[in-house]
């Protein structure tokens, strides 16, 4: 099939959130020329542990590092390699590496390391015991070793402490090409690791016809299930789909969780976001074309099928990257856009309130990450990755 640009499809804006490279098929950008520079590789990941100190994961040459706060983000210990031998490592746009903290205080740091071939990956897992001084050897968490897409990863702790990890796979787009049958984008595959990440049982399939390559949204509902959100193709339209995976393993029906019809043979590697309220609302957030223009939107999913009760544009324009948690005071939405001269972060709390008053945080000339939104004792805060600053956080209340 003919390669089409995305930037073809949408206009010549100057998209900050959207690669110039993003295009139908492909899930990560050509490697630089020579003697060119490549574009920084800044994504970075940031959780609380249960003691309160914030931990964070950036990329350093061919290494993952991890440094620790104890004062939300004013003075970060020395950075601590997460893999003791380089490899290769993806950490911009939509491929990020993530981490979490279990609730006994572990640390897991995911990652996508990048293959020979153009476009392949497999997923890592590395593991930091609490206390421990050292990071344990990376294991590959799927079992599938072919040379083909593994990639764009999230993973979550449930509420039994089982680790899981969601990516995007393309085993079965290779296996219905060699049977020369049609089969649209990737698939959802999932590990689960009943021992906190030392090991995983052989994974399985959540859903045929993801996109490509956009990121996945991973969230603890209330009542223990795992909910998971991600952009999938329905008919050639890109929406977004939702499932819930319970805590016997039980996975429900996918719904078609937004209804925008965005008809579209590209992906635009701009993936979405989700967080639970404590009453069991979907808030969430997520990036498509609605009545001719593109933007990223915030809104409150149905969660059984219907459109979303609440959709609202993020933002002055496309050029925007955003996440949400909630809080004790209620969901914060903090999102980054450029403004024509510095790229700004901003937040509001409460996002779909009346005339919800948006917090000013920082703004930078240089390049930056993709904000993230994370809570500790039930307060909201932001965490953004700078060239110009370094990793900074950001309390969104003073209550």
């Amino acid at each position: 099939m003919q390669r089409r640009h995305f930037l073809a499809l949408m206009g010549t804006a100057p998209w900050l959130a959207l690669p110039a490279w993003a295009h139908e098929g492909h899930e990560a950008a050509p490697a630089p020329q020579k003697g060119k520079p490549g574009r920084p590789e800044l994504a970075a990941a940031a959780a609380f542990g249960p003691d309160g100190r914030l931990h964070a994961v950036r990329k350093e040459g061919a290494y993952l590092v991890v440094q620790t706060s104890t004062d939300l983000g004013l003075h970060w210990s020395a950075p601590l390699r997460v893999n003791a031998q380089p490899e290769a490592i993806a950490a911009d746009g939509d491929s990020q590496p993530k981490l979490i903290v279990t609730p006994g205080g572990d640390v897991l740091v995911s990652w996508t390391k990048p293959l020979t071939k153009p476009y392949t990956g497999e997923i890592r897992l590395a593991r930091l015991a609490a206390g421990g001084a050292r990071f344990e050897a990376p294991i590959t968490v799927h079992q599938d070793r072919a040379e083909i897409t593994h990639r764009f990863q999230n993973m979550i702790c449930d509420a039994q402490g089982r680790v899981l990890v969601v990516w995007i796979d393309k085993r079965d787009l290779e296996a219905a090409r060699l049977r020369k049958q049609p089969y649209a984008g990737a698939a959802l595959y999932m590990a689960v690791s009943e021992n906190g990440g030392r090991s995983f049982l052989p994974e399985r399939k959540l859903a045929d016809n993801s996109c490509e390559c956009c990121r996945i949204a991973l969230a603890r509902h209330p009542d223990g299930r795992i909910g998971v959100f991600w952009r999938q193709i329905f008919d050639g339209e890109r929406d977004h789909a939702l499932l819930f995976i319970a805590p016997d393993g039980r996975v429900s029906p996918i719904q078609r969780a937004t209804q925008d019809h965005w008809k579209l043979e590209a992906c635009p590697h701009h993936g979405p976001a989700l967080t639970v309220s404590t009453a069991g609302e979907l808030h969430a957030t997520w990036f498509t074309q609605k009545d001719g223009s593109a933007r990223v939107f915030a809104g409150v999913l149905d969660g059984a099928g219907g459109p979303p009760k609440v959709q609202r544009p993020v933002g002055q324009s496309a050029q925007v990257q955003a996440d949400l948690v909630a809080s004790d005071v209620g969901v914060a939405l903090v999102w980054k856009e450029f403004d024509g001269e510095r790229t700004r972060l901003r937040a509001q709390l409460n996002p779909h309130a009346d005339a919800p008053a948006t917090l000013e945080l920082d703004s930078t000339h240089g390049a930056s990450d993709q904000p993230r939104a994370l809570v500790l004792a039930g307060k909201p805060y932001a965490f953004w990755h700078l060239t110009e600053g370094g990793l900074r956080v950001y309390p969104l209340c003073t209550v």
